[in-house]
């Protein structure tokens, strides 16, 4: 527990404030002895030149140490070997490795620096030798600050009728308090992904700095006196709400092997699959016998706890950031410049401007130029689009043909809950017996073999849809309707768990920034269909307006099959794409 406060924030202020005093790193304290492969380095007479950062490289493979340590350490350090055969056997050896404490020999670049590396093969440093208790603990932080920003978008739907009646305004505007805070979590992380990926900051100095904005802003977004005030204040929640959305998955991708990451990805999706649909249920009791501020209260309670438990229990999971603090602490406890991290010598000549125009223009270029990448953002735009579209249909079915009040359709939104722990089953299940074996046995199949799954899963959002579409009126029982819902959430859950390991496995390049730009892209899209959903139930009504997403979901079945028979087709035009051969 103390290696995890120490990493926290907590931890690293008390060091800060104490000159190193408390929460001491191993290379910190008086019985500390670097391994002997880097006393041998540290002491070679002809390495006394100070290394320039610009110009150093690594040697051509100084074979001071196993081939296979070589592997584990390029892999869970620099992540060069991600989502591929290498990246397995590194993964496999590391496990076998860790357990006999084999000692790791840094590289020494040709001007004599010493590239600083884990010390052993189960070094405590290295988030893929965590326990799995420290995991566990990182990866529900992580679900829970994902679940509370989710939460907090769709929590306002309850208060819509109260702000219409406050501030004097119509259904379709009041219903902007939703669409802005979507539009904010789908632009924040265009610009926090890319912060988060570079070295020197790391990815707590920017889940804990903004998600502090998220919970002050949330102090006068409950109180503001004005409707103005309180959309830019909802925009702005959204915004500083969003690094979780695109990074959180990494964040637990820094922690586990290729072999247990769908596993730990499935709670992160799952946290952010049924946050937006118990938001309804979490203030449909409390505004209708408090206020339209109490889902706005409800939302500063949510978030605080999760805040402080952050500030305490958060530690860094980047290895390239936890190196390169490493590396500083070497060079001023041996008083020796040549101790550097290979970000260090990377990043040296690195510009914000090239970093921001990369993290903005990189995503746009590859989803214009690549076929298999804009069938996937436009399709999970879609389905996003849809799954908001719902937050409005809702309150036009069953309190009207149902005679529900507020709580009780707010607990209809459960069917959600259940439609991911069904779909959750079917994918585990999937991985366990089917795919996870295969790879074991065979090593990895083509990237499509991914899809399988959603190939009968593509169809259930139309089923669900049209169910939803046909069902939805007084003359039959509110569980029919209920159960297209949870037909549509469950096949949906599958489908965007395919496409988000199909993508980092085909384009491991460009990963971080193909997540920021598919959480743009179904952001804008869910933004607008709040908006639009208004004008369309109204004039079409529940049934063909609901058959018209129905419709648009076929686009769907169409994509995900010609994907599963061509995708391997069209990465092999593609640039970007990281072929099978």
């Amino acid at each position: 527990m103390a290696s995890v406060i120490r990493e926290a924030p907590f931890g690293q202020i008390v060091r800060y404030l104490t000159n190193n005093k408390y929460f001491q790193y191993p290379e910190e304290k008086p019985d500390f002895k670097l391994p002997d492969t880097w006393l041998q380095l540290l002491n070679e007479s002809d390495a006394t030149t100070i290394p320039d950062p610009e110009k150093s490289e690594p040697q051509e493979d100084p074979r001071g140490y196993e081939a296979t340590s070589e592997a584990i350490s390029r892999a869970s350090t620099q992540n060069s070997l991600p989502f591929t055969e290498a990246r397995l056997e590194a993964d496999e050896q590391h496990e076998i490795e860790k357990i006999k404490s084999i000692p790791i020999q840094p590289k020494k670049t040709k001007d004599g620096a010493i590239l600083v590396d884990w010390y052993y093969t189960d070094d405590a440093e290295n988030p893929h030798n965590w326990s799995n208790k420290k995991r566990a603990l990182l990866t529900t932080l992580i679900c829970l600050y994902t679940f509370v920003v989710y939460t907090t978008s769709a929590i306002y739907t309850s208060s819509v009728s109260g702000i219409m009646e406050e501030f004097g305004v119509s259904d379709l505007v009041a219903t902007l308090g939703l669409s802005l805070y979507v539009l904010g979590y789908g632009t924040g992380p265009l610009v926090f992904s890319p912060l988060s990926e570079i070295p020197v900051i790391g990815r707590n100095p920017v889940y804990i700095v903004t998600m502090f904005l998220f919970v002050i802003l949330s102090i006068p977004t409950a109180f503001v006196g004005n409707f103005a005030g309180l959309m830019v204040l909802r925009f702005l929640q959204g915004f500083f709400g969003s690094p979780c959305l695109a990074s959180g998955g990494a964040s637990i991708g820094d922690m586990y092997s290729l072999m247990s990451l769908p596993y730990a990805m499935m709670s992160w999706v799952s946290a952010a699959y049924c946050g937006p649909a118990l938001g309804p249920l979490i203030s449909g009791f409390a505004v209708p016998a408090e206020t339209w501020r109490w889902s706005l209260f409800e939302s500063i309670w949510m978030s605080a706890p999760v805040l402080i438990l952050m500030f305490f229990f958060l530690p860094e999971t980047s290895s390239a950031t936890i190196l390169l603090r490493r590396a500083a602490r070497l060079r001023k406890i041996h008083n020796n410049e040549r101790f550097m991290a290979q970000s260090e010598i990377d990043q040296r000549n690195m510009k914000v401007s090239a970093v921001a125009i990369d993290a903005l223009v990189k995503p746009l270029e590859i989803t214009i130029k690549d076929p298999a990448v804009l069938f996937v953002q436009i399709y999970t735009a879609i389905i996003y689009g849809i799954y908001y579209s719902f937050f409005e249909v809702f309150p036009l079915v069953y309190p009207v043909d149902y005679g529900m009040n507020l709580g009780q359709v707010g607990l209809v939104f459960l069917c959600i809950l259940v439609s991911c722990i069904i779909g959750i089953a079917i994918y585990f299940s999937y991985l366990y017996f089917w795919m996870n074996p295969r790879i074991e046995r065979f090593g990895f199949p083509a990237q499509e073999s991914r899809l399988i799954p959603a190939l009968p899963a593509s169809i259930g959002p139309t089923i669900g849809l049209f169910l939803f579409a046909w069902t939805a009126r007084a003359s039959i029982h509110w569980i029919a309707p209920t159960i297209g819902i949870t037909i549509y959430g469950a096949t949906v859950f599958i489908v965007m768990q395919c496409l988000f390991v199909y993508i980092p496995l085909s384009y491991p390049m460009y990963a971080a920034s193909l997540f920021a730009a598919n959480d743009f892209f179904r952001s804008a899209l869910a933004c607008g269909s709040v908006l639009f959903a208004h004008p369309l139930f109204n004039n079409l009504g529940v049934a063909r307006g609901t058959s018209l997403l129905g419709g648009l979901s076929v686009i769907g079945i169409v994509g995900i099959w010609l994907l599963y028979y061509y995708g391997a087709r069209l990465r092999s035009l593609s640039k970007f794409a990281l072929s099978d051969d």
